[in-house]
């Protein structure tokens, strides 16, 4: 079932019919493009140079993982979004990334409606569970996303067909990555999987999101007015224009990775041989707990919380962390739990 556009051309929360999808047009990714994105968010070889790529794991220049969010969230915007009484979203369940997404690659986005509930707390508010998959020209996904969409109902208070048991988003845990011992230097120890400790909890520096940037990010990537006008943000759930929640993703990346580099930097200078690391096969439970507005400083912290060997790949293992940003009023703003492939020092038999 296809989700048509209504009479008065704007999609409301009842337009969201459980089983009901569209796509986008197709839009090519451009090598240039990549970089550009991986220079400023995600310096990692795999991401900027084409023989780094090659001998890595991935085979050759890829988009950051968090790029090709930013893309798919480009596409709702323009096919979707734009026409909806969108009101943001809390989070997502779980994004994989199936595939990498190449120079040249033409990608579209297929949105479906799983499920939908109306909002107790907010009448005139509903919350629908999508599943968003970024395709590439061969038909193959690249990305897979399940999330959950805030829209404003057309009529406050109006039945809307709902499924049995819907789950509700996930709430945040009280306890924070500030609430436990950090290590706030730079480790002697190497960068193979089994020099990774469990329950590591790393600083990872702090980020002021300016006007300007804040509305460059959402031109290129989420043009929702909320992101783009201070005046429109005053208006919307936010209160004051509001950095896209990729965009907040997208620094924390660029903390994590420039942190990771420091650290390799000081096993090099030492004369010890460095592990590869990625890529990421995807995250879960992503929160934008309050919005970050223009002005706000954001303090990053990642702690690892498991480690699995890969039995597909022996030569690699798996690290699980959680990571959060905090303002600074104290108030934690953003959280999700990551996945990074690490090579092992000896092979698992």
């Amino acid at each position: 079932m296809e989700i048509r556009l209504p009479p008065d051309g704007i999609f409301h929360h009842e337009d969201m019919l459980p089983g009901s999808s569209v796509f986008s047009n197709a839009r090519p990714v451009t090598r240039e493009e990549i970089i550009a994105f991986a220079s400023k968010f995600d310096p990692q070889p795999i991401h900027l140079d084409d023989e780094a790529a090659k001998r890595s794991i991935v085979g050759g220049l890829c988009a950051s993982g968090f790029h090709s969010c930013a893309i798919m969230m480009r596409h709702l915007c323009d096919n979707f979004l734009l026409r909806s009484t969108s009101l943001g979203s809390p989070g997502l369940d779980e994004v994989k990334w199936l595939r990498p997404v190449r120079p040249g690659d033409a990608l579209r986005v297929r949105i479906t409606v799983i499920e939908q509930r109306n909002l107790q707390s907010r009448p005139d508010v509903g919350l629908s569970k999508m599943r968003f998959e970024l395709i590439n020209q061969h038909g193959d996904t690249a990305l897979e996303a399940l999330t959950n969409q805030m829209m404003r109902r057309r009529v406050a208070g109006s039945n809307v067909p709902l499924a049995e048991h819907q789950p509700k988003p996930a709430a945040a845990s009280g306890s924070t990555l500030w609430d436990e011992p950090v290590l706030d230097g730079i480790s002697d120890r190497g960068n193979f999987f089994e020099d990774i400790s469990l329950d590591e909890n790393r600083a990872l520096g702090s980020y002021t999101f300016t006007a300007a940037e804040i509305i460059e990010f959402a031109t290129q990537f989420d043009p929702q007015p909320f992101h783009l006008s201070e005046e429109a943000g005053k208006q919307s759930l936010f209160g004051g224009l509001a950095a896209s929640g990729w965009h907040t993703a997208a620094i924390f990346i660029r903390q994590n990775v420039l942190a990771r580099q420091k650290h390799e930097a000081s096993l090099r200078a030492a004369g010890r041989r460095l592990a590869q690391w990625g890529p990421s096969p995807g995250f879960r439970n992503l929160l934008w707990l309050k919005p970050v507005l223009a002005g706000d400083t954001i303090e990053f912290r990642n702690k690892v919380v498991e480690k699995r060997v890969l039995k597909s790949r022996p030569d690699r293992g798996l690290i699980v962390s959680r990571a959060e940003g905090r303002n600074q009023r104290g108030a934690v703003v953003y959280r999700f739990t990551g996945q990074i492939i690490v090579e092992r020092r000896t092979t698992a038999d």
